[in-house]
């Protein structure tokens, strides 16, 4: 259990559900872990205390990851207590405006495509210039498998992850040459926070229409991240990894 032994990563948007899974996985496998949380810095501190007990490195940084400076801050943070970062997961992103386009404003829509690519742009500026200059990183972006397969009052959503896979396969082509990996894990329906005011019905079918019968636990995402963390990847880059059980096969 230490394929990222001596490794540093940076989890953003990591105090609850897919992030905080994410961060405790990373850990597992050997990871320093840096614990990014926007308002939640009591979740974010239960993650550390369930690192740091079982021998794990991390700390909690809080910022806004819609915000240059605060992010630059947490960067330069991370590098001084940790080391220099390894791996970036860019998980933090926008809540999820849930209705048809007809009645969306153009504000919902905005704030949710623009924020959510600020939450990646970033954190993927700050930490770009280390491992360039180290030549070695992996970043892992967190997508949704709604952005190949789009569904009803998604729309806002469906476009900010379809610009993550964007920016997540141009940043592939660009960066391999410089030695750093780039990945987007895409999640199907995960039980989370974020989703725990959906109704059990959608559970259900979702998990009837999944051929390995169930939806997705955090963990599953987490696990997924770690193997393209991993040097068992190490000759992989620019993949699109949909993490839910063979609902969506490419």
């Amino acid at each position: 259990m230490d394929s990222l032994k001596a490794k540093v990563a940076l989890v953003t948007g990591a105090s609850r559900g897919i992030g905080a899974a994410t961060a405790k996985a990373l850990a597992r496998e050997g990871a320093s872990v840096i614990v990014n949380y926007f308002s939640s810095r009591e979740a974010a501190d239960r993650v550390v205390d369930d690192i740091t007990s079982t021998g794990g490195r991390a700390i909690t940084v809080q910022a806004d990851c819609r915000n240059r400076r605060e992010v630059e801050a947490m960067v330069q943070r991370g590098a001084n207590e940790l080391g220099p970062i390894d791996i970036l997961v860019a998980n933090a992103g926008m809540s999820v405006p849930f209705k048809p386009f007809a009645d969306l404003t153009y504000e919902e829509f905005h704030t949710k495509v623009m924020g959510e690519m600020d939450c990646f742009f970033f954190p993927i500026k700050a930490t770009l210039p280390e491992m360039i200059n180290r030549r070695t990183g992996c970043i892992v972006g967190i997508s949704s498998t709604l952005s190949r397969h789009a569904a009803p009052n998604f729309s806002a959503h469906t476009t900010a992850k379809s610009a993550v896979d964007g920016l997540m396969k141009s940043l592939a082509l660009e960066l391999g040459p410089l030695g750093i990996r780039v990945f987007t894990v895409a999640p199907g329906l995960t039980v989370t926070d974020a989703t725990s005011g959906n109704p059990q019905e959608q559970f259900e079918m979702v998990a009837r229409m999944t051929p390995l019968g169930r939806v997705a636990q955090p963990e599953d995402i987490a696990d997924a991240v770690v193997a393209v963390a991993s040097d068992h990847m190490r000759f992989v880059t620019g993949a699109y990894i949909p993490v839910c059980g063979g609902a969506l096969m490419l």
